[in-house]
């Protein structure tokens, strides 16, 4: 019951890391997944992709599909509305952690 109530809590956490690096530099799902687990998180594919689509959907991020090695590989970016929506995540988030660290 608990991994479930902080798995809603951190996938917040993840859309902002997403938005973070997409902005940073073309992001694809299996380089996400591994970001990801680097700091702790552990999704499935099938978690993160609908995610990505999520945030399409919502004008945070824009998709470009490349041709790598004879596969399509769909590679994501930060929109401007992305980038706006980072710029107010990292000030709420700055203003929550301040809050609650101690």
């Amino acid at each position: 019951m608990e991994d479930k109530i902080l798995r809603k809590l951190f996938l917040g956490f993840i859309q902002i890391h997403i938005l973070h690096h997409a902005k940073e530099h073309p992001v694809f799902g299996s380089w996400v997944l591994e970001e990801l687990r680097e700091h702790g998180y552990t999704i499935s594919p099938g978690t993160l992709y609908p995610i990505l689509h999520s945030m399409e959907h919502d004008g945070l991020l824009k998709k470009e599909e490349r041709n790598v090695s004879g596969k399509i590989r769909k590679y994501y970016c930060t929109t401007e509305k992305g980038s706006a929506v980072l710029v107010e995540a990292r000030k709420k988030a700055s203003e929550l952690f301040k809050e609650i660290k101690d």
